[in-house]
């Protein structure tokens, strides 16, 4: 057994059934299960659309003003640096302005993206001088400075203007910026409260081509702005899966409109990027449909590992490239730096394990790892292994420079930012959403307080939640119910992500025909079963034949031997053929 409890969400009303016949009984119950009741509500969700459905970037209380000041700085030929952030999407966030801020006519540019070991997250002091310094009139932040007030007042006093482009946890105090663009503002208007970094960055190009486009048919090169606009939505919908905001509502519609895009991309860099993951054959046909798991595992990864493995401007120089040679070459060392990077995590997820046992701390509420030599640029990835693994808020650490540096993932119910909140004495600098959090330490001397705190907070905050880990199955099936008139239903409900995961379904009592294991080292397996028929279905068991991971022995089970699987339904492609194919999230012996 995995330990893994399966939660079967309750079926609908039969009257629900009654209302949609039409409809197999399984969409009908995802329907319910994202509270989609209404025909109103499953006609938006099912058919987005980007026209009705894209909000006025002007809705944001401070559009008005960093339009202005950003047209401003054009005419005038005043320096304005983009300052972003050295994951997807703060990278993503600062090409789309950077991009925009291009094709508007700016010259007198610059971008400035932080080291995560030396500079920290975020602006910093440091930096607002060597921009003032080097000429900078006006900064423009993507995926932070919200929390940068004393960054932020220093550049005002130093006689800089500051527009914030963000999407985090709001600060205690607000920075004394010029325009502040940001959802979750309190006195905030703009309604969708959940957009990226990226999304927001998008948002303030968008309101900067509204306002040219009043005085002006085209722009300068005889684009259309909404062409132009357009083309900027892969790299939107990156920074929006990249960073595992809800794909809900204007999101949504960003990252499917976004995905249209990536799939037919202009940006060389990202072509050259998705050449490098190998999702191109030798004559460098597609081999299959780019969506959200493209971006999630193959995209995203590459360009974080610039900032975790050495620096983000790789990253940024690749979506900003404008020749083949610049973006081979620039693709080629992000695949190099994903490489190491998986094998770093790989290392470091396995001392953690041994971490946890030897320190007996698989039942704590909270699981903290740490290692003085761990590289702080994948603490967070580490976090989030960890916490998949053993369900609970996991607070990964490294040293930096004598400082202590750790990145947390937290379960659902167990607001990680507000706990770290409640506690600032112990922080340097830290941040974050409800879900993820990333902090330095002010003091290492003060590290066993600081955990032995945060464990009574997270005893408390968890004290009504189920931390046993768990699954969510939308619906118990037969294996002869998937099919390909449901693979094709289940396409309307893409983009799948952070509020609108794949549907995972579970089928019981399958007898075991055989099983394989496959890939390079044997850790993942094919496991052959039927059902209620004659019918063998193959499915694909990823990472189950890794004993340490699952100590079950998966690929151990015999022809005959009764399971249960949970599943997800997706395509396999291969020399132009096509089959269905189910990817096993859990398995059980059935009882």
């Amino acid at each position: 057994m995995t330990g893994k409890k399966w939660i079967v969400t309750e079926k609908p009303p039969q009257s629900f059934f009654d209302e949609h016949p039409e409809l197999p009984n399984i969409i009908v119950r995802l329907l319910w299960n994202r509270n989609l009741r209404t025909e109103a509500a499953m006609e938006a969700f099912l058919n987005p659309n980007y026209e009705t459905g894209i909000h006025d970037p002007f809705l944001f209380n401070d559009m008005e003003k960093a339009v202005e000041l950003i047209f401003d700085c054009l005419k005038n030929n005043k320096k304005i640096t983009v300052h972003g952030d050295y994951d997807a999407d703060g990278v993503c966030a600062s090409a789309i302005i950077m991009t925009g801020l291009k094709k508007l006519g700016g010259t007198n540019l610059g971008i400035y993206l932080p080291h995560r070991e030396t500079d920290g997250y975020g602006l910093n002091p440091r930096t607002v001088q060597f921009l003032k310094d080097g000429g900078t009139e006006l900064i423009i932040t993507c995926d932070c400075g919200i929390s940068n007030t004393e960054e932020i007042t220093l550049a005002k006093s130093l006689g800089m203007h500051v527009i914030v482009t963000d999407h985090h946890a709001m600060p205690l105090k607000f920075p004394p910026a010029d325009a502040i663009i940001h959802p979750l503002v309190p006195s905030e208007k703009y309604p969708d409260k959940t957009l990226a970094g990226g999304g927001v960055a998008f948002k303030l190009v968008q309101g900067l081509l509204k306002r040219h486009h009043e005085t002006n048919e085209l722009l300068s090169d005889g684009q259309t702005h909404e062409a132009f606009e357009k083309w900027l939505l892969d790299m939107a919908a990156i920074s929006t899966v990249g960073d595992m905001v809800p794909v809900l509502g204007e999101s949504r519609i960003l990252v499917l409109y976004g995905l249209t895009v990536l799939n037919k991309t202009r940006n060389i860099g990202l072509k050259y990027l998705l050449k490098a993951a190998g999702l191109f054959d030798e004559a460098g046909k597609q081999k299959r449909v780019f969506d959200t798991h493209t971006i999630g595992f193959q995209v995203a990864p590459r360009i974080n590992a610039a900032g975790r493995m050495d620096h983000a401007n790789v990253a940024f120089e690749l979506l900003m490239a404008e020749t083949e040679e610049e973006a081979a070459s620039l693709a080629d060392q992000l695949n190099k730096n994903n490489i190491d990077r998986q094998k770093l995590t790989d290392q470091i997820v396995s001392e953690a394990r041994k971490q946890i046992k030897e320190t007996g701390q698989k039942d704590n509420a909270i699981i903290f790892v740490y290692g003085e030599s761990w590289a702080t640029g994948i603490v967070g990835l580490i976090a989030s292994r960890i916490k998949d693994e053993f369900g609970k808020p996991t607070i990964a650490m490294g040293c930096n420079n004598g400082m202590i540096t750790g990145s947390g993932r937290s379960v659902k119910g167990f607001n990680l930012i507000e706990a770290l909140k409640t506690m600032p004495e112990f922080f340097h600098k830290f941040g974050g959403h409800p879900q993820a959090c990333g902090f330095s330490l002010k003091d290492k001397g003060s590290f066993e307080e600081f955990k032995t705190t945060l464990l009574a907070k997270a005893v408390v905050g968890t004290k009504d939640i189920d931390l046993a880990p768990q699954i969510s199955i939308d619906a118990e099936v037969d294996l002869d119910e998937v099919n390909w008139k449901l693979f094709d239903l289940l396409q309307k409900f893409e983009p799948f992500g952070v509020g609108n995961d794949e549907p995972l379904y579970a089928a019981t009592n399958l007898t075991v025909m055989g099983v394989r294991p496959v890939g390079t080292d044997g850790k993942h397996l094919q496991i052959q079963v039927k059902h209620n028929s004659h019918v063998v279905r193959k499915t694909i068991a990823f990472g189950f034949g890794n004993e340490e991971k699952h100590p079950e022995c998966w690929k151990d089970l015999k022809a005959g031997e009764k399971i249960d699987l949970a599943f997800t339904v997706g395509v396999n492609e291969w020399n132009g053929n096509r089959e269905l194919q189910l990817q096993v999230e859990d398995i059980r012996k059935s009882l």
